[in-house]
């Protein structure tokens, strides 16, 4: 694509050149005896550069942005309308193959000023560790926790956010989609991701994006614009994290993933996040993202 756009810059300035030597030929009165010819050589260079422009800016190009348009209204539309609880596992499964696995209750729900997510993870001897991810329209992210070892709720520093959650390969910003809320997008020629036809849409951070990431670009099923796997590239390192999406289902009209795997590059394992029950429509209200009642309730559990 890039070739074709260089050639035909090339075409459009040879001919521009050729109206002006046209244009100036005739005022320095080097027209042949027939004071018409130089008007036809203007007309047609003309009538010729109007007809590559057309096809240099063909349908393709509107279609290209009505698709652009299309996912990421789809996948912001889908965040947008998010009201769900879910329980589920999270596993780390390390290079020798042992296992690792804390057990998760979630629920989010998009309000007017943006998304909520609150979730609680918990393992074996160890202590819950609780979130809540705020995400605004443009994207910006405030997480506040109650860590393990924490009695009270505290925002988390920008500086953590990549640190990995509760030992494994998600991080505390993966736990929201927020590269389809970030100010630059660009859609890249279509792809497969196994049988599935994808859109591919690769997002970048603008300055007034917090991220730990360079990039990201998703794999989004053409028919229910939902992505099946995503790319992302650590800011500064290049190296990359891979998101895998299995078990794709629709429930109460709402797409899901059954599975999440996360690998980070260079690092042996991966993490498997896995949804167990929970309810697409869960009618949430903004009392069910008080993160001090949720620390209280834990420490009366104790």
């Amino acid at each position: 694509m890039g070739a074709i756009k260089a050639l035909a810059v090339y075409i459009v300035m040879t001919f521009l050149r050729r109206i002006a030597m046209l244009v100036r030929n005739r005022k320095l009165g080097r027209c042949p005896q027939d004071r018409w010819a130089c008007a036809r050589g203007t007309i047609q260079a003309s009538i010729v550069l109007l007809t590559l422009l057309s096809v240099v800016h063909p349908s393709r190009a509107l279609a290209a942005n009505a698709d652009l348009e299309t996912v990421l209204n789809g996948s912001r539309q889908r965040i947008e309308k998010l009201d769900y609880r879910a329980t589920g596992r999270l596993t780390h499964i390390d290079g020798d193959g042992k296992r690792t696995s804390y057990k998760f209750v979630a629920k989010a729900r998009w309000f007017p000023d943006g998304l909520r997510l609150l979730c609680e993870i918990s393992g074996p001897g160890s202590e819950k560790t609780i979130l809540l991810v705020h995400m605004t329209v443009s994207g910006h992210i405030t997480i506040e926790a109650i860590l393990p070892g924490e009695k009270a709720a505290s925002v988390l520093p920008f500086e953590h956010w990549n640190d990995p959650l509760v030992g494994t390969d998600f991080s505390y910003e993966d736990m929201v989609e927020n590269q389809f809320f970030w100010k630059n997008q660009e859609l890249l020629a279509p792809e497969k991701y196994g049988a599935r036809d994808c859109f591919v849409l690769k997002s970048t951070p603008g300055p007034q994006d917090r991220s730990y990431y360079d990039s990201a670009t998703s794999w989004i099923d053409h028919n229910i614009l939902y992505p099946v796997h995503v790319v992302k590239t650590l800011r500064g390192k290049g190296q990359q994290k891979e998101f895998i999406y299995f078990g794709l289902r629709q429930v109460s009209g709402v797409w899901s993933a059954s599975q999440v795997e996360a690998k980070l590059e260079g690092k042996p394992g991966s993490s498997i996040m896995v949804i167990e029950g929970g309810s697409a429509k869960a009618n949430l209200g903004a009392k069910d993202f008080d993160l001090r009642q949720s620390g209280a309730q834990d420490e009366k559990a104790k």
